[in-house]
């Protein structure tokens, strides 16, 4: 079930890809066109702790379902905002919109929670490996939603978003009728729900703490009750989401000043986004039989060379910039799905949702910062420039963990 509502939240997720071009055509400004694209991950963003508060009370099917249904009313208003040709209305439901990405992130967490200490990591990969199916189904759908909005009598522009809204209303339909019992509620029940296997976490963590429900907990208490290794964890999700956004934001920019073709800019990306998701199994594998923090140490040096690659491209040489941004996708994905892994292992079932929902809030805000000082670093000074900074940004997280000297696997 968590795969089939991940398809359908991944899809509704790619059928925004086109609001950048319905934004522009509404005002003729490449400005508002990059705020409703941003409004998305400012939304993701928004939408992490609520849906992280609403797990720790409720469990995690009343946190996919709101993240879900927020998503849906979100394309509905940006429907009514192209409808009306209100940019500002567009925006502000993209923002809106952003709380189905924030459920398909989230959603990875539920899958740990149903998996078995040793498969945690291959469980969260598999999640993100389906993102892959609405990763290509979304865009390529954009197309053909908004003809037949068209044949409907709608506002051209408006297709893309309906669609978006329907499979959003599936999944959270999905979420509600087939995602029982809770995983949280498995989680906190099991008996190896607070048994790392490769990170032992320190009893004092858990003295406190007897069986039982979620508990809620401020953002400041939860970065207190995290030890070394779940703060590392938080630290590698967040650091390979800054560096991926705010490398692959500019590439195109790059490209452009070559004078490459949207189709060869649109291969690239596509590239980029096929490395982040299709190799995830492969990380997952590893991070269990290896252990979390060497597979983290790896998506680390992964991100340094991807920047290092596409950092030192020409904006003419389009084959460097794939092979860049293919190595920055393995990159990110090794790092979340270790991270994310051993995130969850690093601290007692109870206090999960609320650690969870601070890691993706900490990488949501890492992706709009990524993309904010990617564009003042390429103005102010190249694209290379910008290869250099994100590079070093990663270092520190490669020297932590390979500082970290975690135990074996097994």
């Amino acid at each position: 079930m968590l795969v089939g509502t991940q398809v359908l939240g991944a899809t509704g997720v790619g059928l925004a890809a086109v609001t950048p071009l319905v934004a522009a055509a509404m005002t003729d400004s490449p400005v508002v066109a990059g705020l409703a694209q941003t409004g998305t991950v400012v939304g993701a963003a928004v939408f992490a702790l609520p849906v992280a508060a609403l797990a720790a009370r409720r469990g995690r099917r009343p946190a996919l379902l709101f993240g879900y249904g927020a998503g849906a009313v979100g394309a509905a208003l940006a429907v009514a905002a192209v409808t009306t040709g209100s940019w500002p209305g567009l925006v502000g439901a993209m923002v809106l919109f952003g709380g189905g990405l924030a459920a398909n992130l989230a959603a990875r967490y539920a899958a740990a929670d149903l998996a078995p200490p040793a498969q945690r990591a291959r469980a969260v990969a598999t999640l993100l490996w389906v993102v892959t199916v609405g990763a290509v189904a979304g865009p390529n759908l954009a197309g053909p939603a908004d003809a037949l909005a068209a044949a409907l009598g709608l506002t051209e522009g408006t297709g893309p978003f309906l669609a978006a809204a329907v499979v959003f209303a599936a999944a959270a339909v999905g979420v509600l009728a087939g995602l029982r019992p809770d995983p949280l509620d498995l989680a906190s029940t099991a008996g190896h729900a607070d048994q790392p296997v490769h990170h032992p976490v320190p009893p004092a963590a858990h003295d406190h703490l007897q069986p039982g429900p979620p508990v809620r907990v401020r953002r400041a208490g939860v970065w207190r009750r995290l030890d070394a290794t779940g703060r590392l964890a938080l630290a590698g999700v967040a650091t390979s989401h800054l560096a991926m956004v705010g490398l692959m934001s500019m590439t195109p920019v790059h490209m452009g000043h070559g004078s490459a073709s949207l189709t060869v800019v649109g291969v690239v990306v596509s590239v980029h986004v096929a490395a982040m998701y299709a190799a995830s199994p492969l990380f997952g594998w590893m991070a269990d039989r290896l252990g979390r923090v060497p597979v983290l140490a790896v998506g680390a040096a992964l991100v340094v060379a991807g920047a290092s690659i596409s950092g030192m491209a020409p904006a003419t040489d389009a084959p460097q910039l794939a092979a860049g941004l293919t190595v920055l996708g393995f990159g990110w994905s090794a790092a979340l799905v270790a991270g994310s892994a051993l995130l969850t292992e690093s601290v007692p079932a109870q206090l999960r949702p609320a650690a969870q929902g601070l890691a993706d809030l900490c990488m949501n805000i890492g992706g709009v910062l990524g993309g904010v000082l990617a564009g003042a670093v390429v103005t102010v000074w190249s694209y290379g420039a910008l290869g250099l900074v994100v590079g070093f940004s990663a270092l520190p997280l490669l020297v932590m963990c390979m500082a970290a000297n975690p135990r074996p696997a097994g």
